[in-house]
């Protein structure tokens, strides 16, 4: 099926000055089937991975759809999970940052209950939430779904095997009868399909075929950054391989523009590539790539589409895409026609959420790499001109270059300083460049810990920056608590709302059942294994 763009969809102008915002630019299969459907007041059936762009094609139409001037509950989401349910609410927020009146609440257990209804006494037109927690705000009649126009169940299968689908039903039967019911699902067993015969008229099913990744020739890593580190980061990398042949991915056409300009100014042959560009101007630009007159194209997903080239030897995801699909698209321009081909992945930080998202997509592993510093890459240059002089020295005919030498010579320079001006001229030096030279591009490990292995396993702790809680803290109350030693405790990312720890796989199930209900810095907190 085709895609097309966001723009060919008729939104209003603030949705799409957050779409675009966001870097989308076009739809996902999912998308292009479900936004218009759905404006359309269609029950639909979607049967998605995780990945395909779910959340945008039931999010983007129910921000369309609300009536900012009702503080009433007017649309409802449904996630098995709080860490989906949060992450489908920022997603909405961001998508919706210019709709003007209108408030999106994730409402989920292990967060103080309190703080939610203070929110829905003000009035949430869009409610995301798990089960349990719905039914008890339903219960308090802090929530009403009186008003409620849309549902979604979201990853409905997930729901059915936690054990929420009662739950769900005696939701489902709060709201009015009429009422556009959305459902996604990766899966269709029969409890699933019984939900849509009884609550669903006529629903459209959407079914998405999952794209893996079959690229056994590409060596694939990413990068984890410090913010603005990025233009370092890549040319480091440049310089380090030699690559002859490179395709660069932004998601924005003004990140294309913006980079070719940095990049062109450091000395790389650059040429931009996106949907501004016309035909003549793509078609020039492409000439000079599959020629090789210049060694970098930097692109937007949707201008390279219509690439076809083979001798490719990297692909760099300046920026993480924002669709999965577009990862296994981004990569697959390397490693053709039996060559080998390298993937980078540049990540800042909460985009790591983003990348694993990916891995579990296109089902593979995208192994962590520091970038090397400047130093190394100087050492190699170096290295490669010694190399170089060697080969000219062994094919001799240097009359002519010995004799200017020599006059030089004669004015009390040494050989010795001679060659290392000349070296310098053409390698260059550290003069200027300590701090280049020493500078760390990676972004700082916020725990001292193992990366994830087979024997780590990956804790959602729902509390975060927000609540003025760092590493330390979360650290120390899961040591003081459980009474296992730090040595066990791997990597924690902290976020606004919620952490994520990783613990050795033998103290895993312990920290689980001493950490729940416990309180760090007086909040209690909920602890579980992570669904991602």
């Amino acid at each position: 099926m085709k895609k097309i763009k966001f723009s060919e969809l008729n939104l209003s102008a603030e949705v799409m000055k957050g779409v675009e915002e966001m870097g989308f630019e076009e739809a996902t299969h999912i998308q292009t089937e479900a936004i218009p459907a759905m404006m359309k007041g269609t029950d639909i059936i979607g049967q998605a991975q995780t990945g395909t762009g779910k959340t945008a094609a039931f999010g983007i139409p129910i921000l369309e759809m609300i009536d900012a001037g009702d503080r009433a509950v007017q649309a409802l989401i449904l996630c098995p999970t709080r860490e989906l349910a949060v992450q489908v609410a920022e997603e909405i927020r961001n998508i919706g940052r210019y709709k003007k009146g209108i408030t999106v609440l994730a409402v989920y257990g292990g967060q103080p209950i309190d703080r939610q209804i203070q929110v829905l006494r003000r009035g949430a037109q869009v409610i995301i939430g798990t089960p349990g927690r719905l039914m008890d705000h339903m219960e308090r009649r802090t929530i009403s779904l009186a008003k409620a126009k849309i549902v979604v169940m979201d990853e409905a299968d997930e729901m059915l095997n936690m054990g929420f689908i009662e739950d769900v039903e005696l939701i489902l039967k709060q709201a009015p009868a009429e009422r556009q019911t959305v459902l996604f699902s990766a899966t269709m067993p029969g409890p699933i399909l019984a939900l849509t015969k009884k609550y669903q008229k006529e629903p459209k099913l959407i079914k998405i075929t999952h794209e893996v990744l079959t690229a056994p020739s590409i060596e694939q890593s990413y990068y984890e950054l410090k913010r603005g580190t990025k233009v370092d980061a890549l040319c480091r990398l440049l310089d380090l391989n030699s690559f002859k042949s490179v395709l660069v991915f932004c998601n924005t056409k003004m990140m294309v523009d913006e980079l070719t300009t940095k990049m062109y100014s450091r000395g790389y042959t650059a040429e931009a590539l996106h949907g501004d560009k016309s035909q003549a101007q793509r078609d020039r630009v492409m000439d000079k790539f599959r020629n090789a007159r210049i060694d970098m194209l930097i692109a937007t997903d949707v201008a390279a589409r219509g690439i076809d080239v083979d001798n490719i030897d990297a692909v760099f995801n300046y920026d993480v895409p924002q669709d999965e699909e577009d990862y296994v698209h981004r990569i697959g321009r390397t490693g053709r026609a039996g060559k080998s081909g390298k993937a980078y992945t540049f990540v800042y930080g909460n985009e790591m959420h983003k990348l694993r998202e990916i891995m579990k997509y296109a089902r593979v592993k995208i192994k962590p790499e520091m970038v090397p510093a400047q130093s190394v890459i100087e050492e190699k240059k170096s290295g490669l001109f010694l190399d170089k002089i060697k080969e000219v020295l062994a094919a001799g005919k240097l009359e002519e270059q010995v004799s200017a030498v020599e006059k030089l010579m004669e004015q009390d320079y040494s050989s010795v300083e001679i060659a290392a001006a000349l070296m310098k001229m053409v390698v260059g030096g550290k003069q200027g460049r300590e701090e280049a030279a020493t500078e760390d591009l990676n972004a700082p490990v916020r725990r001292p810990g193992h990366e994830m292995t087979g024997n780590m396993v990956r804790l959602f702790v729902s509390t975060g920056r927000q609540d003025r809680v760092g590493v330390k803290e979360i650290l120390k109350a899961i040591t003081l608590k459980t009474g296992i030693k730090g040595a066990l405790i791997g990597r924690i990312d902290l976020f606004d709302k919620y952490s994520f720890v990783q613990i050795d796989s033998s103290a895993a199930d312990n920290v689980v059942l001493k950490m729940n209900n416990a309180r760090i810095n007086g909040i209690k907190i909920h602890v579980e294994r992570a669904k991602i």
